[in-house]
C-alpha cells in the first residue's frame, strides 16, 4: 500500500514494517539500472541500423537530405507517440490518435479556417484534437467506459466526421505563411522547423512525467488506482488530463502534418494509433500501466522511421517491413515480460 504526504501525494514507500533497511532504495536503484539498460539497447540498434544504411546505401542513406527527412518524418508520429506514452504509462490506451490527427487537419484546412491565417488553422487544429482528448477522457473517466471501446468509437466518429468535412477530397493548403514553414528557408541551422517542435515537445513531455506532481501521479494511476486513490489522488481527473494531453498531441501533430503536406486529408494519420503504441512498447513502456518514459518512447520512434527509410532506399516491399516491425514488437514484448519476471523474483 502506498503512504501519503499531508498534501495527498503518494511517497512510493511500502508501509510494511519488516522491509529491511535501504531494500526500496536498492530497487528503485535496479529498475533505474533496466531503464537506462534498455535506453542503451536501442540506440545500439539505432546504430546498427545506421551501419546497414552505411553499407547498402552509402551516399543515399548518410546524404543531409535523408538524415533531414528521417528526423521530419519521426516528427509528427513522435509527437502523438508522446501523447500516447502519457495515456499507457496512466493504465489507459488510445486508439482514436490517427483519427483526430486526420479530423484536425481536415477541419484547420476548410476554406472557412483558412481565411483566419496560420494563427487561425493552428488554434482550430489544436482545438480539435482537445475536442476529442475531452470526449474520451469523460467516456473513459466518468463513463464509466472501457478505453478500448471508447477510443475505438472515437476512431469511427472522427474518420468519418473528416470524411464528411472534407468530402473525400483533399483540402489544399492556400495560406503562404503556413506553406513557407515547409520550406528550406524556414530550416534553422539546416533543422527542419518540424524537428524543432518535436524536439520542444519531447522535452516537455520529459520533464512533465519525471520532474512534476503530474507525472508521478501518473505513474502511481497506472501501477495501483485503488493504492492511488486511497493516497488522495482524484484518479478519474488524472486520465482526463492524460487524454486531454494526447488530444493536444494529437492536434500538434495535425498542424505539422498540414505544414509537411500543405494539405489536410480524411486519410491522414492512418494507422497512427498502432505505430505510436507500438514505439511506445519498444521504448519500453509497460501496456498494463505504470512504467514507461518518453525517451524510450523517442527512440522507438526513431527505430520504426530509420527501417521505413532503409526499406525504401533499398526498395524492399511494404509487406516485408511489416513484418520486420511486428517481429521487434514481439520480441519487444518478450524481453519486457522476461524483464518483469526477473524484477519479481
Amino acid at each position: 500500500m502506498l503512504s501519503a504526504t499531508p498534501t495527498g501525494e503518494p511517497t512510493g514507500e511500502k508501509t510494511a514494517p519488516s522491509a529491511p533497511p535501504g531494500r526500496n532504495g536498492a530497487r528503485s536503484r535496479t529498475g533505474t539500472a533496466r531503464v537506462d539498460l534498455h535506453h542503451l539497447s536501442l540506440l545500439g540498434v539505432l546504430a546498427a541500423l545506421v551501419v546497414v544504411g552505411a553499407i547498402t546505401s552509402p551516399e543515399q542513406f548518410l546524404s543531409t537530405d535523408n538524415l533531414q527527412l528521417i528526423l521530419t518524418q519521426a516528427s509528427v508520429i513522435g509527437v502523438v507517440t508522446v501523447g500516447v506514452t502519457f495515456v499507457i504509462i496512466g493504465g489507459g490506451i488510445d486508439l482514436s490518435v490517427g483519427a483526430i490527427v486526420a479530423l484536425a487537419s481536415v477541419w484547420a484546412t476548410t476554406v472557412a479556417t483558412q481565411d483566419f491565417g496560420l494563427g487561425g488553422m493552428l488554434l482550430c487544429a489544436l482545438l480539435v484534437g482537445l475536442g476529442c482528448g475531452l470526449v474520451n477522457g469523460v467516456l473513459v473517466a466518468y463513463g464509466p467506459m472501457v478505453p478500448f471501446i471508447a477510443t475505438l468509437a472515437m476512431l469511427a466518429s472522427a474518420r468519418g466526421l473528416a470524411l464528411q468535412i472534407s468530402d473525400g477530397k483533399t483540402q489544399v493548403v492556400e495560406v503562404q505563411a503556413v506553406l513557407d514553414l515547409g520550406l528550406r528557408d524556414a530550416y534553422v541551422l539546416g533543422v527542419p522547423p518540424l524537428v524543432l517542435v518535436f524536439a520542444a515537445v519531447t522535452v516537455a513531455g520529459w520533464l512533465l512525467l519525471g520532474r512534476t506532481t503530474f507525472g508521478r501521479r501518473t505513474v502511481a494511476v497506472g501501477g495501483n488506482a485503488e493504492a492511488a486513490r486511497l493516497a488522495g489522488i482524484d484518479v478519474k481527473r488524472q486520465r482526463l488530463l492524460l487524454y486531454l494531453l494526447s488530444g493536444l498531441c494529437c492536434g500538434i501533430a495535425a498542424f505539422m502534418l498540414i505544414v509537411l503536406t500543405g494539405s489536410g486529408q480524411n486519410t491522414n494519420g492512418n494507422l497512427y494509433e498502432l505505430d505510436a503504441i507500438a514505439a511506445a512498447i519498444i521504448g519500453g513502456t509497460l501496456l498494463s500501466g505504470g512504467r514507461g518514459t518518453i525517451t524510450g518512447s523517442v527512440l522507438g520512434v526513431l527505430v520504426f522511421t530509420t527501417i521505413t527509410n532503409l526499406f525504401a532506399l533499398n526498395n524492399l516491399q511494404s509487406d516485408v517491413q511489416q513484418i520486420a516491425k511486428g517481429a521487434i514488437i514481439v520480441a519487444a514484448v518478450l524481453v519486457q515480460h522476461r524483464t518483469a519476471r526477473s524484477g519479481a523474483s
